[in-house]
């Protein structure tokens, strides 16, 4: 089979996949995801940003996994994700945004120099203009504008992910945090304050895992 007609059976499962997330994506968003796709195998065999090799795997671990939090994103202004690593799922949320949501604006943080250099030329690339990329520790970072929504996927204990970016989210803001398996000993160790608005298992197309989203928003 040729790379074409791959890329091609690759896009029909990912608009498909996206599909039954309930998610109609345009030629736009899907060539971009394509293209996201690409960049993240080319830069892995030099920067390790994954431990998968297979772009199907890629596009079911990855990408759906991250669309499929997309949805809960709806209405929001500005987001950020903290240890944003290869771009999950900052980048695939900024790539749905960018035609979906186009006041969203989506900045990335992380400490690794060679993650943040990747994400700034995913951005080049890809023509994201909704996109900010800092190379920064979270709990270091200062902004002028706070964040409605601060995420994350696989980046820390709940407790650590509060307590260090706290003071970048606005009154009435809300985490939401992309985990595995269901975290109830992290949701017990909360910090004061602090309490899950909302739990909200996933499925996602192709993916035979738990994942779920944890809202979580300030004790009123």
């Amino acid at each position: 089979m040729s790379i074409t007609a791959d890329q091609s059976t690759l896009t029909q499962t990912l608009k498909n996949g996206a599909a039954a997330l309930g998610l109609d994506l345009n030629e736009r968003q899907l060539a971009r995801l394509m293209a996201y796709q690409a960049l993240m195998l080319k830069w892995n065999k030099v920067y390790n940003l994954t431990a998968l090799r297979d772009p199907a795997q890629v596009v079911s671990h990855h990408l759906l996994d991250s669309l499929a939090a997309v949805p809960a994103f709806a209405g929001a202004r500005r987001v950020l994700d903290v240890g944003a690593g290869g771009g999950l799922p900052g980048i695939v949320l900024a790539i749905w945004a960018a035609d979906a949501e186009p006041e969203m604006q989506i900045n990335l943080v992380d400490t690794v120099q060679k993650k943040t250099a990747f994400l700034t030329q995913v951005k080049a690339e890809l023509q994201l203009s909704n996109v900010s990329v800092f190379h920064a520790r979270v709990e270091e970072l200062s902004t002028e504008q706070l964040y409605d929504v601060i995420t994350s996927r696989a980046f820390a204990e709940l407790n650590d992910f509060i307590d260090w970016s706290n003071h970048l989210l606005q009154q009435g803001g809300k985490y939401i945090a992309l985990k595995g398996v269901m975290p109830q000993q992290e949701i017990d160790r909360l910090p004061p304050g602090w309490k899950v608005q909302k739990v909200q298992p996933l499925h996602v197309p192709g993916l035979d895992a738990e994942r779920h989203l944890i809202f979580i928003e300030r004790a009123s």
